[in-house]
């Protein structure tokens, strides 16, 4: 059996609750800022997934196996931050509805 590398993975984990303020705390990250970091570290995956693909495709060598496990890391990591984004639309949803 080979060693596989999973290599980065996105680190989708939310900083602990603070209460909510206009400006960014000093020392966090403001919520874009993790949102897009997310979404960069995805589009990372899927960009080197699909590097991988095309060098096996064009007969270079590339280990099937990591290749394999390189779409599926990509797959995973889409379909979480599909999820994280529909808890996202739906609690703007909820806010939206509210009545002051």
């Amino acid at each position: 059996m080979s060693n596989v590398s999973l290599g980065p993975i996105p680190n989708f984990q939310m900083p602990a609750a603070s209460p909510l303020e206009g400006t960014e705390q000093a020392g966090g990250d403001s919520f874009t800022s993790i949102l897009s970091n997310a979404v960069n570290g995805v589009n990372s995956l899927h960009d080197s997934a699909a590097s991988q693909v095309t060098n096996l495709l064009q007969g270079g060598g590339a280990d099937i196996n990591q290749v394999m496990v390189a779409v599926e890391k990509a797959d995973v990591s889409f379909q979480l931050m599909m999820q994280v984004r529909n808890k996202i639309v739906s609690a703007y949803q909820d806010i939206e509805k509210m009545q002051f």
